[in-house]
């Protein structure tokens, strides 16, 4: 659905790899040889901001006078999570942000536990959207 949604606008869809880390070195190879943009998903602090207007749809959807007590995002590299978090505890502090992921694909949840970003060796491609094997550089910060 995704990639057929891609392709109606035009792009060309190049699939490679079972991961997000084996698509991810793909895509740098080729923007190092065509002398594009490497945008990345989730390292890169515009991104991350871009992600949060996630949070700003997810209170128009709810009344202010609803008593929002957490909302669980899924959390693959970290960016979507660091984005919705940043936006709803400036809008609403109270809110609890909470991730999940995988436990084929823990990636934060190891590197939380170090103090560290941890690489993992394998991920379970289950959830695909989540199937990293790290995190974003700047999660500790």
């Amino acid at each position: 659905m995704q990639v057929s949604a891609v392709r109606r606008l035009g792009a060309e869809v190049i699939l490679i790899g079972d991961t997000f880390n084996e698509a991810s070195e793909h895509a740098l190879k080729l923007s190092l040889e065509k002398g594009s943009p490497y945008i990345p998903p989730f390292d890169h602090p515009l991104v991350i901001a871009g992600q949060g207007t996630i949070g700003m749809e997810i209170l128009r959807q709810v009344s202010s006078s609803v008593d929002l007590a957490a909302v669980f995002v899924p959390v693959g590299g970290g960016g979507i999570i660091s984005g919705i978090g940043a936006y709803l505890k400036v809008i609403r502090p109270e809110v609890r942000i909470i991730g999940v992921e995988p436990t084929g694909a823990d990636a934060m949840y190891r590197s939380l536990l170090k103090g560290e970003r941890v690489t993992l060796d394998k991920v379970d491609t289950f959830a695909d959207g989540v199937a990293v094997k790290f995190t974003f550089k700047k999660y500790m910060a």
